[in-house]
């Protein structure tokens, strides 16, 4: 089974190389056959250049240009229109999650057979490291929220980093969330629609280069919303959008 990585990458220059590489080298040693296909959202930096070399060298990674509108959540749609893998995971470009965690994903799903593997940072084998406090606070909130309004024990639904067949993603489209919200929409949607997932332990370390591009202030309403249309297909839509057996 093929595995896709998008990174969505926006003024990455002091990280995609060292990202790329590192899923890149873990991946190939563990004879996981894979592209890093990474987006390159209308970068102002040295990204491109980068991208256009790491390219060149590595058979395995390949980047394009997202057209604008810019911003994460775009930047991964099209990273999900235009990846050529069995299954696709959604990897930061600062190489805040680990590659020895997605190959774990990668396992579960095979040896499951699951549409979905979901990473948590907050469950026994878990761990975030330099997570900032305000960030942590509203993290816990918007989590502990949709535990309880969705009846689920999954505590880290906000966590982009997760795996997914590529029929799950065909069947979650089409997709609402034009910024990161979207790392909400794609696991609750997952859920509500009835594909099967499973959760394990993984690692969160904060960025040590470049700025991250989440800003609470302006995605707190956008989340919420997402949410609450998640919530309504849940209790309105009776099983419209389930997954077909």
């Amino acid at each position: 089974m093929k595995l896709s990585i998008v990174i969505p990458a926006y003024n990455e220059e002091g990280s995609i190389k060292k990202t790329a590489l590192a899923f890149h080298k873990a991946l190939k040693a563990e004879k996981i056959k894979h592209e890093i296909l990474v987006v390159n959202d209308n970068s102002k930096d040295r990204t491109e250049s980068i991208l256009k070399k790491l390219s060149k060298d590595v058979r395995e990674i390949r980047y394009i240009n997202n057209q604008p509108p810019n911003g994460f959540g775009f930047g991964v749609r099209t990273g999900l229109k235009n990846f050529t893998g069995d299954c696709v995971a959604i990897v930061m470009a600062d190489l805040s999650d680990r590659p020895v965690d997605l190959i774990a994903y990668y396992k579960t799903m095979v040896e499951g057979n699951y549409d979905a593997v979901f990473g948590s940072r907050f469950k026994k084998g878990g761990k975030v490291i330099d997570y900032p406090k305000v960030k942590l606070i509203f993290n816990r909130f918007t989590n502990g929220l949709i535990q309880l309004l969705f009846g689920i024990r999954y505590n880290d639904v906000t966590n982009a980093f997760k795996l997914y067949k590529r029929e799950t993603i065909e069947g979650l489209e089409p997709f609402l969330s034009n910024h990161f919200n979207l790392t909400v929409e794609l696991p609750l949607k997952t859920i509500v629609r009835g594909y099967s997932y499973t959760v394990v332990p993984n690692y969160w370390t904060n960025r040590t280069a470049g700025e991250s591009k989440l800003k609470i202030k302006e995605m707190g309403s956008r989340y919420f919303y997402i949410i609450l249309y998640c919530l309504i297909e849940k209790w309105l839509s009776r099983g419209d959008y389930k997954k077909s057996n």
